[in-house]
This record gives C-alpha cells, structure tokens and sequence, in this order.
C-alpha cells in the first residue's frame, strides 16, 4: 500500500505514519486532527482517491493519498459506499498506529462525499451510521472537505 505525498513523493504506510508523527511530535503544544475522505471519478475505470489529512488547528496541514483503480461503477450507491469502506480501513489502520505511540485520544474524523442537496441525500443516514458505528466521527458536506476538496482534486 503506497501513498502519495506533494512533498515527498511515494511513501510506505509505514513511512507515511513515521512522517505524522514527526509532524505531530515537531510542535507537540498545537491541537491536531486526522482526517480520512475519499472520492471517485468514473471514467474508463473508476479511480478512487482516499486522503488523509494531518490538520494542525490553525497552523495548517499535511496531506497524503492512496490511489484505486477498480472497473467502472456506475451505481452511485455503490460509489459513495465503496468510498466510505476505503476511508474506514485506512482509518482503522491509522487509529490503531496512533494507538500504539501512545496517541490514541487523537481525533480521527471521516469525511464523506454525501450531502443533503443532491442524489446523495438518500445516502447520509447509512453512510454516517457505518462511519459512527465503526467508533468514528463522520462529517458530511459542506464539512467533509477531505472528501470533496482534497481526494477530489487527485481523481482527475
């Protein structure tokens, strides 16, 4: 599992993880947030990007992505439920990292791309429901910009 950063190029999970902590650990008196979203564009195949977002509240953030190139989906459902399924294993991945450094009280918010204006408003209440039940925090737009701003613009 690779993941991409704007700074640093490819990175292993494990070296991505190595570079938020020491961003963490580099201003330790800062609040932080991490935030996983994903987001798809359907072309010949359906590409999927998932971000995960270190936000130093107001300072800033770091952000990193993991692209999926899977056979083309049509069914929006199936998207936005694929989407969320990405977000949710990574973010399991990372609370269970952060877990383990001893950061385990570090919010881990999943953004997804649903909305109450659009087709997707049918989908809140399931999507929200995995997210929560899986022991996180689901923010939807227009505060789910991890989703729809960041993982958005790596899809094109």
């Amino acid at each position: 599992m690779y993941f991409t950063s704007p700074t640093k190029g490819r990175l292993t999970f494990e070296q991505m993880m190595a570079d938020i902590m020491g961003y963490i650990t580099g201003l330790p008196s800062s609040a932080y947030k991490i935030i996983i979203g994903s987001d798809s564009q359907v072309k010949q195949e359906t590409c999927f990007i998932t971000a995960v977002i270190v936000h130093r509240l107001g300072k800033g953030a770091r952000y990193y992505y993991r692209k999926k190139l899977q056979r083309k989906i049509k069914s929006l459902r199936q998207k936005i439920f694929y989407e969320t399924a990405l977000s949710l294993e990574l973010g399991g991945l990372i609370a269970r990292h952060l877990a383990e450094c001893g950061l385990d009280d570090l919010q881990v918010e999943i953004h997804i791309d649903v909305g109450t204006q659009g087709e997707t408003r049918d989908l809140i209440r399931e999507v929200v429901g995995m997210v929560t039940g899986s022991g996180f925090q689901a923010k939807i737009k227009p505060e789910a910009y991890g989703a729809f701003s960041v993982a958005d613009k790596h899809t094109k």
